[in-house]
């Protein structure tokens, strides 16, 4: 009976913690966490809410082959309409000592950076995300052709809190 119990208590808390919130979560492994320079890493949504706004988060999982503090992405927002919005963005990734940022145990860690904050989707029909990595090494005017240590790429589409 009190085996019972604990199992009941532990998957209530398990079920309470999911976050009610979300309503889009998809990841794309990185081949040999070996990111290669216009390899885009595509996304595909449709059927949101077009009177809800959302929150939309880069999820990245890097470990410790990735040799950088920092991650610049470029972004395309495509909608159905066929209208992109295109963005270059940047990412703290470690510490000035080195420590890594991001949630995880072990050599790999997880870090939900923000794409876009409450963003609405008017349009019925397939939105698209493209995501690529535009690193290079200081005073390289070349980016680099591989990037080393990203195992995934994901997408998070929540619903904007109501304030």
């Amino acid at each position: 009976m009190r085996n019972k119990f604990l199992f009941l208590s532990i998957a209530i808390l398990t079920l309470s913690s999911c976050n009610e919130l979300l309503v889009y979560s998809e990841y794309k492994p990185v081949k040999e966490a070996k990111w290669e320079m216009g390899q885009d890493v595509d996304f595909q949504f449709s059927e949101l809410d077009s009177t809800q706004t959302y929150n939309l988060f880069i999820n990245i999982r890097n470990d410790d082959n990735f040799a950088f503090s920092n991650l610049f992405l470029i972004t395309e927002l495509e909608y159905p309409s066929g209208n992109t919005v295109k963005d270059t963005l940047e990412y703290r990734m470690a510490e000035p000592n080195g420590e890594w940022l991001g949630k995880g145990m072990g050599s790999v860690k997880e870090n939900k950076l923000w794409f876009k904050e409450n963003i609405d989707f008017p349009d019925s029909g397939v939105y698209k995300v493209n995501i690529s990595h535009a690193m290079r090494k200081n005073g390289d005017v070349e980016g680099l052709h591989v990037l080393e240590g990203i195992t995934d790429v994901g997408l998070e589409i929540e619903k904007a809190p109501k304030l």
